[in-house]
């Protein structure tokens, strides 16, 4: 590997941790989207290392979007009040009612029904296996 091509990968995991978009970090740094991904796919080490960085990096837009927000409520702002309060407060959140009658509440099921939902809910590992029975792929 060159030693530009090193420096380069360097420039862009530093710049998508003050940036954690892609595009934006690869046109300050110079680089082709493309030459990116292709970097990303072939070098395992520089993947990681650009996971890493999109991560740090979008904890520091949130940490500086949350500041902004608790600046806004600080001087009144109805709009962040209320956003607050919809997502970090359960008696403001936004709440469905669901009215519905359920017809086969107590609807008997075929034995052909019957044994499809318990193979479903053994597959999904519900039901616990009893010794002795074979499962039959179908």
């Amino acid at each position: 590997m060159t030693k530009k091509r090193e420096t380069t990968k360097k420039l862009m995991v530093e710049q998508l941790k003050k940036t954690p978009i892609v595009q934006v970090s690869c046109e300050k740094v110079g680089l082709g989207r493309a030459t990116f991904y292709r970097w990303k796919k072939d070098d395992e080490a520089f993947s990681k290392n650009v996971d890493d960085a999109l991560l740090e990096g979008n904890l520091l837009v949130n940490d500086l979007a949350e500041s902004q927000l608790i600046n806004a409520i600080k001087n009144s702002n109805l709009g962040a009040i209320v956003f607050w309060l919809k997502h970090h407060h359960p008696n403001y959140a936004t709440k469905v009612e669901v009215t519905a009658h359920l017809k086969h509440q107590n609807e008997i099921l075929t034995p052909e029904q019957e044994a499809l939902v318990k193979r479903a809910l053994k597959l999904a590992s519900l039901l616990p296996e009893k010794k002795g029975e074979v499962e039959d792929d179908k």
